[in-house]
Formats: structure tokens, C-alpha cells, sequence
């Protein structure tokens, strides 16, 4: 077990594109591709936009920006030959109409940047002067979730709010992310409250790092949060968690992060954290909460 959460925290550190990542197909609606979108503040990456069947411009859609771009639509492709299946499950519960119209922003990983363009950059300047030299090795500078979320708000939004039929207001502006993905979902809403009106944190890392290593992170997450995440009254978060590999690590620390949304008078009208007991920490486990998920966010 412990080798296997080790090999585990690995990929979590650093999660690379599949070489062949850009030729993701979908099984329903359709895939714009835009190929290495260029940012002043990160390195170029490609963007696939999901539009469900039937988009039409003629109606405004909610837009939903999800991390690790590369996972979520095609197993064919990726490198665990797994994927989140985005496509099949929000069409699926759009058809029912169980949800409003929505479309879907993939912004691809930094490959060996995840763990630096992830771990949000104000946790990490809290954080005792040993533990940040402790944090493999990073010097201040290499962070760059603050510029991460820069290209996010600055450069791809204003792209996406000119070229599809979409609602541009925080109320229908999601972000959503796993493991260190969910991490940087919480960062976001709570850097860019009046960008981002809804984040979804998937089997957040709150660990940050190696869970052997963590010592006093998660205590600063916290301590961020409780001065940075935004009121309840006009936001919504969501976070799950398993208990099995890496997710094995979550539940205490999930338990003293619900505490705090209480503390901060959040409740079942805008705040959910589900327990998913036996799941692992893998696209297979988030696909299977994804209808939940999507519930959650843009149920009608």
C-alpha cells in the first residue's frame, strides 16, 4: 500500500500529456480543438472546448473550465488509458433535462509545471521559510499558480466569452478539478469571486505534497481559507472524497476543512462534500461522482 501511494503521489506531482493527448475524440457533441494557445503568463497549451448536441447560438450557455485538460474525454489518449467521460455524462443528463446548457472549457496541464502552475502560490508564501525550501526544491519564482489563474481570467475567458454563445457572469462561471486540480478550484474562486461563482473540488490534495512529508500544510490551507474563500451567499463549492490510495489520506483532513465551511456559514444550499467510500484516487472514481457533480452546479 505504501509503495502504491507513493507511484500514486508521483503522477499527482507531476502529470504528463500523453503525446497523442491533442487527438481526443468524443462520443457526443462536439470538440474544438485549439492547439498550443499562447499566453503571456504560462507556457502555450492547448484548450479543447466541448459543445453539447445541439449548440446553437441562438441560446446563451453557463461555461464550466476544468483542469488537466487531457483527461477528460478520451481513454484512447491518455496516458492511464482512463478519462473523466465529460461528453457521454453531461449530454446524458442535459437530454434529461436535468441540467441547463453548458459547455465545457479543458485547459491541458503543464505537464511537468502541474505541481507548480497547481499549488496555489499565497499557501505556499504562508507557509514556514524550511517547509518552502522543503517543497522539492521550488524557489519562489517557479510558482506560477497566480499566473496560472491570470491566463485563466485575462486571457482564455475573454476568448471563450467572444467566441461561443455563453453567459459571462460569475453566477454561470464554474471551475472544476481533482487531486491537485481541486486545489487550484479552490484557489480560484477564492482569488476571482466575481469571475468564478461555482468551483468543484475533486479528491482535493490537501496534503499539497508527499502526505508523508505534509507536516503544517494542510494547517495553512485552512488558514488561507478562512481568510480567502468568498461569501456563501453568492458562491457554491462542492468536494468529495474516497478512501482508498491516495484519497486514503483525505478524510481527516476533508473533516477540518467541512468544519470550517460551517464556521464560515456555508450550508446545504451552496456548499456539498460527498463521501465516496472504496473509491480510489483515478478518473474512474471522479467519472463515476460526475453526475452528481454536474447536479450540483448547473442543476436546474
Amino acid at each position: 500500500m505504501r509503495l502504491l501511494i507513493g507511484a500514486l503521489f508521483s503522477l499527482v506531482f507531476s502529470l504528463h500529456a500523453a503525446a497523442d493527448s491533442r487527438n481526443a475524440e468524443v462520443s457526443v457533441g462536439h470538440l474544438d480543438k485549439i492547439e498550443s494557445f499562447a499566453s503571456e503568463f504560462v507556457a502555450a497549451r492547448d484548450v479543447h472546448v466541448w459543445l453539447p448536441a445541439g449548440y446553437s447560438s441562438s441560446r446563451k450557455y453557463a461555461v464550466l473550465y476544468m483542469h488537466d485538460g487531457q483527461m477528460l474525454f478520451d481513454a484512447g489518449v491518455t496516458w492511464n488509458k482512463q478519462e473523466w467521460g465529460v461528453d457521454e455524462v453531461a449530454q446524458d443528463l442535459i437530454n434529461s433535462g436535468a441540467l441547463r446548457d453548458f459547455i465545457v472549457v479543458g485547459v491541458f496541464n503543464g505537464g511537468e509545471l502541474r505541481h507548480q502552475e497547481y499549488f496555489p502560490e499565497k499557501v505556499y508564501r504562508m507557509l514556514p521559510r524550511a517547509k518552502q525550501e522543503a517543497l522539492y526544491g521550488f524557489e519562489s519564482n517557479k510558482l506560477q499558480a497566480d499566473e496560472y489563474l491570470k491566463f485563466l481570467v485575462r486571457e482564455l475567458k475573454p476568448y471563450i466569452d467572444k467566441t461561443y454563445s455563453v453567459h459571462t457572469d460569475a453566477a454561470n462561471t464554474a471551475v472544476m478539478g481533482s487531486s491537485m486540480g481541486g486545489l487550484i478550484s479552490m484557489y480560484a474562486i477564492s482569488e476571482y469571486p466575481n469571475v468564478f461563482g461555482q468551483a468543484a473540488c475533486l479528491s482535493t490534495h490537501w496534503p499539497g505534497i508527499d502526505p508523508k512529508n505534509m507536516g503544517e500544510v494542510p494547517d495553512v490551507f485552512l488558514g488561507y481559507m478562512r481568510e480567502n474563500l468568498p461569501p456563501p451567499a453568492n458562491h457554491r463549492i462542492y468536494f468529495d472524497f474516497g478512501d482508498q490510495t491516495l484519497d486514503a489520506h483525505y478524510p481527516p483532513l476533508q473533516a477540518r476543512v467541512d468544519m470550517l465551511m460551517t464556521e464560515l456559514g456555508y450550508d446545504g444550499s451552496n456548499w456539498q462534500t460527498i463521501f465516496d467510500a472504496g473509491a480510489n484516487h483515478s478518473e474512474e472514481a471522479w467519472r463515476n461522482r460526475l453526475p452528481g457533480v454536474l447536479g450540483f452546479l448547473f442543476g436546474k
